[in-house]
């Protein structure tokens, strides 16, 4: 097997060291034997250290969207169009990838459980601040605040999880943990419109999840586990440079191709999360038989995003699960089909929006379901095909590609176009755009997500031709480092170099 693309241990040492091969081989398939596939080895403690990194998730994605929910109400206060409305999304998610990095590199070196912490702390109490901030500008500031802590949080939590399971039972978990974004995304719309509209205050949506993210803080510190890096795999493998780092993720196809593919899923995601409630409610405005508040529109798009979720996620797990005993390469084939599959089901939703009520929500449930099913096997292969030393570094990677190529634009993008649409259609500009322009000019606008989508699905497809060749590289890395650690010379030899 053609052993390049595995990159050094040390910065002047390889990995792979030929005379190993023998003894390397035989030590990956006793590692692959003993490996745990039953979820009755997990210990209690390793169910709670899942359950806390889910629940901060959960509150995480509620913190996120709970603005969107009430986005015309902010509008109205601030007097700002679709473009600034874009724009509060954008800061943030821009602020969130920025940091991204940073976090990964000190998540692969330092304590996980300190920086986890740190960061679910900083966003909560600039989150409750930000709640009391009259002026636009200000109020924009402190949501790129809260992206940074949300930074610290997402590269690491991952990381955790590989670090304590491997195969199905990883999976499961990850499931699990991602299963948290859609149900806490559409919590977000609905503690936003309900809190909101019971107060008369749209601010005060934005207090609920600060005080679960301060119960959060207490549980990373003195309950949650931080296992050492790699310790799933029995892995001995040694933290290397940043810019090996680096170079060893780009150099690899599996990681790189799923990761433009999951831009595409973030551009979309982040589109229809942020438009979706103020797109609907314009489109039921225009049926003279539908009479709903905005806050009803984001009340019932979070239970169809949560019902979405709820199904998607664990579907894509448990379809994933099923196949690899038959397909080995079908993580990103499921991914690719079901954005393939979702274009079309978005498209559709999209027209039939100004026409029948009930049929847009059952197009957007079966559109975001196929959406869904990509989370968690993505985080999975990006686990798999990164060695654990820097599954930190992978996870900071994508995440500012996916954000900065993404929904770090999307929610903005859409409504810049939106606002140049209602110029081209409207009949005149002195006159504010009707409830039909305003319609039109977000559903076209929106288009572009199914296109997206699209592109999103052929490079999951292509990611198919390298993802067996990539896991087994990194399963190989594994078992020749730990053969080497066993080999008196050979550590003898690392010794010396790490002197030189």
């Amino acid at each position: 097997m053609d052993q390049s693309g595995i990159t050094p241990n040390t910065s002047n040492q390889q990995l792979v060291i030929n005379s190993d091969n023998e003894s390397s081989t035989a030590l990956l398939q006793e590692k692959q034997a003993r490996r745990s596939e039953s979820l009755r080895d997990v210990t209690f403690i390793e169910y709670m250290t899942v359950g806390i990194l889910c629940f901060v998730n959960l509150i995480n994605y509620m913190d996120r969207f709970t603005l969107a929910g009430v986005l015309g109400d902010v509008k109205k206060e601030f007097n700002i169009g679709d473009d600034y409305a874009g724009l509060l999304q954008t800061v943030f998610v821009v602020a969130y990838m920025v940091f991204a990095p940073i976090f990964g590199y000190l998540g692969d070196r330092y304590s996980r459980r300190v920086i986890m912490a740190f960061g679910v702390g900083l966003w909560s109490l600039t989150t409750l601040v930000g709640s009391f901030i009259p002026s636009f500008a200000w109020f924009a500031v402190f949501r790129g605040l809260v992206g940074i802590g949300e930074a610290s949080y997402s590269t690491i939590a991952p990381t955790i999880i590989s670090d304590l399971f491997v195969g199905n039972v990883r999976s499961k978990m990850l499931a699990f943990f991602y299963f948290a974004i859609p149900v806490g995304s559409g919590m977000g719309y609905i503690v936003g419109s309900e809190a909101g509209a019971a107060a008369g205050n749209w601010r005060v949506g934005l207090r609920v999840t600060p005080f679960l993210g301060a119960l959060a803080v207490a549980l990373i510190i003195w309950v949650m586990k931080d296992p050492e890096r790699g310790a799933a795999e029995d892995s001995q493998m040694k933290p290397t440079s940043y810019s090996d780092d680096l170079r060893s993720l780009v150099r690899n196809p599996s990681f790189m191709l799923s990761t433009l593919a999951f831009t595409c899923v973030a551009f979309v995601t982040g589109a229809l999360a942020w438009w979706g409630p103020q797109f609907i409610y314009l489109g039921l405005k225009l049926q003279n038989n539908v009479d709903m508040s905005l806050e009803s529109v984001s009340y019932k798009f979070g239970l169809v995003c949560m019902a979405a979720g709820a199904s998607g996620v664990p579907l894509g797990s448990w379809a994933a699960q099923r196949l690899r005993a038959v397909v080995a390469h079908c993580d990103p084939v499921i991914c690719g089909g079901a954005l393939l599959a979702s274009a079309p089901l978005v498209y559709f939703a999209l027209i039939a929006v100004s026409a029948h009520a009930a049929l847009t929500f059952l197009l957007i449930f079966l559109g975001m379901i196929t959406l869904n099913l990509t989370w968690s096997i993505v985080a999975d292969i990006v686990l798999y095909v990164v060695v654990p030393p820097r599954r930190s570094t992978a996870e900071a990677f994508q995440i500012l590609i996916s954000h900065m190529l993404g929904d770090a634009g999307s929610p903005y993008l859409v409504g810049v176009i939106s606002e140049s649409l209602k110029k081209s259609l409207s009949d005149t500009t002195l006159e504010p755009p009707s409830q039909t322009v305003q319609f039109r000019a977000l559903q076209y606008a929106l288009f572009t997500t199914c296109f997206v989508e699209v592109i999103g699905g052929i490079f999951f497809l292509l990611t198919a031709f390298y993802i067996v060749r990539d896991k087994l590289r990194v399963d190989r890395a594994i078992a020749e480092a730990e053969a080497q650690s066993r080999e008196p010379s050979h550590s003898s030899a690392q010794e010396d170099n790490a002197c030189d």
